[in-house]
């Protein structure tokens, strides 16, 4: 039973963080190699997670955090499958007989944390699954720090930790990159299918008219272009890096929230 409920609230500071998530400059490089052997895996992540109902991204940022993207370990604790966890949680998978693949352990790892049974995959439903997945130390005993698990090497987190099992640091920082900072980077990419805010059509009103004045320059920073990418970004399913540079995924947001592409964009 979780100790934490997922309310509205929780439901509304999730969606508003991973909105206002901006990946770390000095951890950039690091995110995107991570990213990419994510995305490299993802008919491997499917495979499991199709079957249980489960995206397959909410399975491959869990591998990430457990077992560095390690298939010789259980996705449980990053435990090696040669043989039962010896680490907490223990002596899983209860059955079969060791060695045991990737697959079966990590169905039994989900499975055991009941996220068969979990029907909101929405992006507050997602992080609040993950956070659940490492446990709810940090909301409820040090809420002024959000979950390195989730939020490190992003603009949501800066220091503290648990260096140990029970044991706080306020001066500890992660040296993990956070599920929800991948997350945001796989969306930016355009590879996350979950349910966002609302549209508002007061924002096209809002920006419409000015969004006529910029020109598409993939290659280069736009003055102005940061503020155009994070409006953007409050509508549902647009996830834009927000570089300044106006390339062909900004080009195409604009398709769908105003109605035309950017000025100079072939496809215009």
């Amino acid at each position: 039973m979780p100790r934490v409920r997922f309310t509205d609230s929780l439901r509304s500071e999730y969606q508003g963080l991973f909105d206002r998530c901006q990946i770390r400059s000095a951890r950039a490089t690091e995110v995107e190699r991570l990213v990419s052997r994510l995305l490299a895996n993802k008919t491997r992540y499917a495979t499991v997670g199709d079957p249980l109902g489960i995206p397959w991204q909410a399975i491959a940022v869990i591998h990430n955090m457990e077992c560095s993207q390690n298939f010789a370990q259980h996705l449980h604790n990053g435990d090696p499958l040669h043989a039962r966890t010896t680490h907490v949680p223990k002596a899983r998978p209860a059955e079969g007989v060791p060695p045991f693949t990737w697959e079966a352990s990590a169905t039994d790892a989900l499975t055991m944390k009941a996220l068969p049974d979990w029907d909101d995959w929405s992006i507050p439903g997602i992080l609040y699954c993950l956070e659940g997945y490492n446990g709810w130390g940090y909301r409820l005993y040090h809420p002024e720090v959000k979950s390195p698990y989730l939020w490190s090497a992003s603009n949501q987190y800066t220091s503290g930790k648990y260096v140990a099992d029970g044991t706080w640091s306020s001066t500890a920082v992660s040296a993990q990159c956070g599920a929800a900072s991948l997350l945001r980077r796989i969306a930016e990419k355009g590879e996350l299918d979950a349910e966002s805010h609302v549209d508002d059509a007061k924002l096209r009103a809002q920006f419409g008219k000015q969004a006529a004045l910029y020109a598409y320059a993939p290659k280069k920073v736009t003055p102005g272009g940061f503020e155009l990418q994070r409006f953007l970004n409050r509508f549902p399913g647009i996830f834009l890096k927000d570089d300044g540079k106006l390339g062909p995924r900004t080009s195409e947001a604009c398709k769908q929230i105003f109605g035309c592409y950017l000025a100079g964009d072939p496809r215009a």
